[in-house]
């Protein structure tokens, strides 16, 4: 998950209201919870898609000649409809921590490149939100290692019994650094992904609140000072936030995934470095069936991930009080 809901501008009045001591007390816990559940709603209600996607991504040999929905019917049939989830269990350790840093740090460096540097605006939410992704993607990498393993076995073809034992094999085929391969082309991925969101969805929300605030927003239910996008509106917004980010970041993505998969992959030799591996892609695949394969999925599930994390992260907001 990638991206932040919707980021209150408050008036001077509600400024004031926030700032007691009642409010103040626990604000980073609530706000970290906040960030939490909003990432496993987000994530979970595209869990059979992201299934998917690793397995398209990888060229598992189980799948690799099917389409994207040709994978969704097959995967039922070979490994039952659980297996839709497989490296669910992973994910969901490693998303709440995920979604909660990325976005405490986002309100964090917000704050820090306007008071400290001077710059606001559109650059700092561009800025802010991608040293957020980074930062939650450095926290919580080797999580999303293990989920990655566990989510590329296929049902009678397993190697690992479960999230203790991916853990266990790794450092003993591959030692510490297993645990962080491919985080380059993570981060390098991450950058211009988490900052694009959080830069298009906040300007989407900023802009269509200054000039159409009767038609787009309304006010918070913990705070009738701050206006926030109507429901319809945020899942609106955040879906083509994360559209647009998506499609510009997702060559890395695959670079990525490939490099996570290590020796789980006949071909890992050739996935050394984030340079190595795109270029092999792009020579083995070409630019549809291997930079951008998958990429139909990833629109299809975006586009709600997003949209439910802007949505629950807003909820949830009002709900702990952090307008």
């Amino acid at each position: 998950m990638t991206s932040e809901a919707a980021v209150s501008t408050p008036s001077p009045t509600s400024s004031s209201s926030s700032s007691t001591p009642a409010k103040r007390d626990y604000y980073w816990l609530r706000s970290f919870v906040a960030g939490g559940v909003a990432g496993c709603c987000a994530k979970s209600t595209i869990a059979p898609l992201d299934r998917v996607k690793i397995l398209l991504q990888g060229q598992n040999p189980h799948y690799k000649h099917l389409g994207v929905f040709s994978t969704f019917m097959a995967v039922p049939k070979k490994e039952g409809i659980l297996g839709l989830y497989r490296g669910n269990g992973a994910m969901m350790v490693r998303i709440f921590p995920y979604g909660a840093i990325q976005f405490m740090a986002f309100d964090k460096y917000k704050k820090l490149l306007n008071k400290r540097i001077g710059i606001s605006g559109h650059i700092h939410r561009l800025m802010a939100g991608s040293m957020a992704g980074m930062t939650a993607v450095i926290c919580t990498y080797p999580l999303d290692v293990v989920r990655a393993r566990l989510a590329f076995q296929v049902k009678g073809d397993q190697r690992y019994s479960g999230i203790i034992d991916v853990f266990r094999s790794i450092y003993r085929k591959e030692g510490a650094s297993g645990f962080y391969r491919g985080l380059t082309p993570t981060l390098v991925g991450m950058a211009p992904y988490a900052g694009l969101s959080f830069f298009t969805f906040g300007t989407l929300k900023s802009q269509g609140l200054k000039h159409f605030p009767e038609q787009l927003g309304r006010p918070t239910s913990d705070n009738p000072d701050v206006l926030v996008l109507k429901t319809h509106i945020n899942l609106l917004c955040g879906g083509v936030a994360g559209a647009f980010a998506q499609t510009v970041s997702y060559p890395l993505d695959v670079a990525r995934r490939r490099m996570q998969l290590g020796t789980a992959l006949p071909d890992s030799d050739k996935c050394g470095s984030p340079f190595k591996t795109l270029k092999y892609v792009y020579n083995t695949y070409g630019i549809k069936r291997g930079l951008y394969r998958g990429l139909s999925l990833n629109y299809i599930r975006c586009v709600p991930s997003q949209a439910m994390a802007f949505t629950t992260y807003e909820f949830m907001k009002q709900v702990l009080h952090l307008n």
